[in-house]
C-alpha cells in the first residue's frame, strides 16, 4: 500500500492558505487592539491579557479542527 504523495489540488490549497492567513491576521489585529487598549487604560497587563486570549482562541480553534478530522 503506497502512500499518496500527490500534491493537493489548487482549490484546496488556496482555501487552506486563506484560512491560515485569516487566523494569523486575526491574531495580529487582536494584538494591536490589546496594545491600543492598554494605552487608553494605562495598564500594561491589558495588552498582555488580550494577546493571551488571542493565542488561546487560536489554539482552541486549531486543535478543535484537528480533532474533528
Amino acid at each position: 500500500m503506497a502512500a499518496d504523495l500527490s500534491p493537493p489540488d489548487g482549490a484546496r490549497l488556496r482555501s487552506a492558505n486563506r484560512r491560515t492567513a485569516l487566523a494569523v491576521a486575526a491574531i495580529a489585529v487582536l494584538f494591536f487592539v490589546g496594545v491600543i487598549a492598554a494605552q487608553f487604560v494605562g495598564d500594561a497587563m491589558t495588552g498582555m491579557a488580550v494577546l493571551g486570549a488571542a493565542i488561546l482562541l487560536f489554539l482552541c480553534i486549531a486543535i478543535g479542527r484537528n480533532i474533528r478530522k
